[in-house]
């Protein structure tokens, strides 16, 4: 039997009296890299917003890894925490704070979300770096870095307390051809690594070359 990392059920969520999300089933498996795909307004980035617990929803059930969510009720803060451990997300504009270097983000939340000691947390945060080829840039501020290394940092921040469960908004948004092979390798990599990943894009080629497996939405659905 997969061993399933997350599981959505009958996902509803919606926005006043709009319906996003109309009753979305997903079930991804750990190891897997799953392309959710559909236009724009289809429902794609809140997925992973309401899977984060950026994002209410008001029906339906989430489970990551253990953590469960459930509809219309607010999240407990303690679930909350432990759902922090679970998800990592990276956003299409990697929306790293402008006022700390590359190595501060990624200790930003080990230390104060979840008390790591600042040398444990440098410690892991120059690993991931390194592993990423950007140890060079710790000390650089997100101005200073290109669109790639921006978003190599912002995946290192995701990872930095470990979680099984990474989302990427529209990863290859802002990427050349050389720089998304890169990136496809990168997300292989971490496939090996039993990371779970499930990226939202309208990237066809992209998805074709690197996901597992895609799920199309349209209106909100699973089509």
């Amino acid at each position: 039997m997969a061993d399933i990392v997350l599981q959505v059920t009958d996902l509803q969520l919606r926005r006043g009296a709009r319906p996003v999300l109309s009753g979305v089933h997903l079930a991804v498996a750990r190891g897997e890299l799953v392309a959710i795909m559909g236009a724009s307004g289809s429902g794609k980035t809140t997925i992973l917003r309401a899977v984060a617990g950026l994002e209410p929803f008001q029906g339906g059930r989430i489970s990551v890894d253990g953590v469960d969510l459930a509809g219309g009720a607010g999240i407990p803060p303690a679930t909350l925490r432990e759902l922090r451990r679970k998800v990592g997300m990276v956003f299409q504009f990697h929306c790293l704070f402008e006022h700390l270097t590359a190595i501060d983000n990624i200790c930003l939340a080990p230390v104060h979300a979840h008390g790591v000691p600042v040398a444990e947390a440098q410690r892991r945060g120059l690993e991931l770096l390194a592993g990423f080829g950007v140890a060079h840039r710790a000390a650089a501020f997100p101005r200073q870095l290109s669109g790639g290394e921006a978003q190599r940092v912002a995946i290192a921040r995701a990872l930095a307390v470990n979680p099984p469960l990474l989302l990427m908004d529209e990863p290859t948004a802002s990427l050349d051809p050389g720089r998304r092979a890169e990136l496809g390798a990168l997300l292989q990599e971490l496939q090996r690594q039993q990371r779970t990943l499930v990226i939202a894009t309208h990237d066809e080629d992209f998805a074709h070359d690197f996901a597992t497996r895609v799920v199309r939405l349209r209106d909100g659905s699973v089509v």
